[in-house]
């Protein structure tokens, strides 16, 4: 990010914050909840603490709170689904620090589900070895969880919500961060410098045309390290949920209602157009293999010309109903019985296991800055996640933020360089929309579930026409504010249209497949290529082909501090 000194004329308002945290799921409330006393700035683009993914998250909390289960079992499920590459380190975090987080929200009068005698019900996931996810309202934890933490955050006196901000770009002066530059709906252009920055912003769904994520999960926190130099990894393993219903949408933006996988939990078969139970043939543990596998099938066959089912009605039969409201009421506004009719199901984009390159206290390659939940590539999930380790992970890793920046003094500098943003003119009369659609569908067509060099090569060139467009936006000069709608639908295309572009190069340097990355030029796993990769943006350009990077190498290199 550029920035000028306190000599030049100030060209925003500028603010004071002791901590910022950039968004309002579960690992940024979490966070925000746990840095108390100190007082923090929470930032969310949405008009209220409602929005993100979390608010979405069918599927529950996965942890080892069973009698019989153990966080070493925990832990192996997540190697198992992660394709060799976990950090082991990371994943006993998640799993030996996840149980007691989760007893911990327990003990806190969390809204999760009992049974009869009061006891915790939990269910069985794809890939887990035992029951053991917690879910809260049946099929709509996230819900309930997200509007109990939104509660607690509003009351607490030490966080202070700054609704309807997008945040724009990270100030970065001397390897260490200054603050962030945020357009505020009826403030404007406004610099919050701050110390200690935390990213807590999601993940990069909208990427593509089909996916569960909602209309903010457009890669902003990982956009805005990218651009700031940032050390990223392990871009190039998107995950597609298996089950999505495949119905005409209400607007092809809107996300794809997720059938969840609890469903199969408890019993539910994919069929194909003749009744087939087709997974049987190719897992052993057929509906309950790992999502890569299961979407992958499921995407074979529709590309095929069939028609791919879950059939939940034995499920629905044994008075379950009350486990899975959010499912019957997707249903019903599709116009589908599930109790007596088959559910058209097909993958969609729902998380992305690549991020912002961080250790096991969120700690970035930037002094001052951390980054926890789905914006986080800590290597807990490997190359493919785990099913419901995801709000998991959001309580563990934003709890280790929290504590790791309690224990840190504020960076001095010298008072008199005072960095200040150079802020971009945006031209109004340009519109963001069409080129979003022509990326997201760019995205699903050519660097989706089943990928190749052709393919990559021709979503690489097309992305870079795009950033020429993209870039005419700034250095046309506006006569007018621009309102918070265009800086917003602007900010996140230029922060999808550079996810994308990184996703799509990171594909094609990984020659194999493994996890959620499937290149039909190289279908095999390849047992020298399991190892993670970690690049910056530099790495990228400089390269005059925009496609090499030395991802073996840096796997020394990769020192997180702060």
């Amino acid at each position: 990010m550029n920035v000028v000194r306190s000599n030049r004329p100030k060209v925003c308002v500028i603010k004071h914050s002791e901590i910022i945290v950039i968004g309002s799921g579960i690992a940024g409330m979490f966070a925000a909840l746990r840095l108390a006393p100190r007082k923090v700035t929470l930032l969310t683009k949405t008009p209220s603490l409602t929005g993100g993914s979390t608010a979405w998250a069918q599927g529950g909390i996965a942890a080892a709170v069973g009698l019989t289960d153990s966080p070493q079992d925990h832990a192996s499920d997540t190697i198992l689904a992660g394709a060799g590459l976990n950090v082991s380190s990371a994943v006993e975090v998640l799993t030996s620090e996840g149980a007691d987080r989760l007893n911990e929200l327990i003990s806190m009068g969390a809204p999760f589900d009992r049974d009869d005698k009061g006891k915790i019900i939990l269910g069985r996931e794809a890939a887990h070895g035992q029951r053991r996810i917690v879910h809260a309202g049946g099929d709509s934890t996230g819900h309930h969880v997200h509007k109990w933490l939104s509660e607690l955050v509003v009351n607490t006196p030490s966080i202070e919500v700054k609704e309807s901000a997008f945040a724009w770009e990270l100030v970065v002066d001397r390897n260490h961060i200054c603050g962030v530059l945020i357009y505020q709906h009826k403030e404007g252009w406004v610099f919050h410098q701050a110390p200690f920055v935390v990213i807590a912003t999601g993940g990069s769904g909208q990427l593509f045309s089909a996916t569960t994520n909602p209309s903010e999960a457009t890669a902003d926190g990982l956009a805005m390290a990218i651009r700031a130099g940032l050390k990223v990894a392990d871009l190039e393993f998107v995950q597609f949920h298996p089950t999505a219903l495949s119905m005409s949408r209400t607007s092809k933006d809107s996300p794809m209602p997720l059938i969840t996988e609890a469903l199969r939990g408890e019993g539910a078969t994919l069929l194909d157009s003749k009744g087939h139970r087709f997974m049987k043939d190719l897992h052993s543990e057929a509906e309950l293999a790992p999502r890569d596998i299961v979407a992958r099938a499921i995407w074979e066959r529709l590309i095929d010309g069939d028609r791919i089912y879950l059939d939940i009605r034995d499920v629905l039969s044994r008075n379950l109903d009350n486990r899975f409201p959010t499912v019957q009421s997707i249903c019903a506004e599709a116009g589908i019985d599930p109790k007596i009719e088959m559910i058209p199901v097909a993958p969609a984009a729902h998380y992305h296991m690549g991020g912002i390159a961080a250790d096991e206290s969120g700690r970035t390659s930037l002094q001052g800055l951390w980054v926890c939940g789905e914006a986080a590539s800590t290597g807990a999930h490997g190359a493919n996640r785990l099913a419901s380790n995801s709000l998991l992970e959001g309580l563990v890793f934003g709890h280790r933020v929290a504590e790791d920046i309690l224990q840190k003094k504020a960076y001095s500098k010298n008072n008199s360089e005072v960095c200040v943003p150079i802020i971009p003119e945006l031209n109004e009369k340009i519109t963001a929309e069409n080129l979003t659609k022509g990326l997201r569908k760019l995205m699903y067509e050519k660097v989706g579930l089943r990928r190749n060099a052709s393919d990559l090569e021709s979503a690489i060139a097309s992305h870079q026409k795009l950033a020429k467009k993209i870039g005419a936006f700034e250095t046309r000069i506006s006569n007018r504010s621009p309102t918070f709608i265009q800086v917003r639908e602007w900010g996140e295309l230029r922060n999808l249209a550079l996810v994308g572009h990184l996703v799509a190069v990171a594909s094609l340097k990984r020659c194999e497949s493994r996890g959620a990355h499937y290149r039909t030029d190289f279908p095999n796993l390849d047992p020298g290529l399991a190892i993670r990769k970690y690049f910056t943006y530099e790495d990228i350009n400089s390269n005059s082909e925009g496609t090499s990077f030395d991802e073996t190498k840096r796997k020394s290199k990769n020192a997180i501090s702060n």
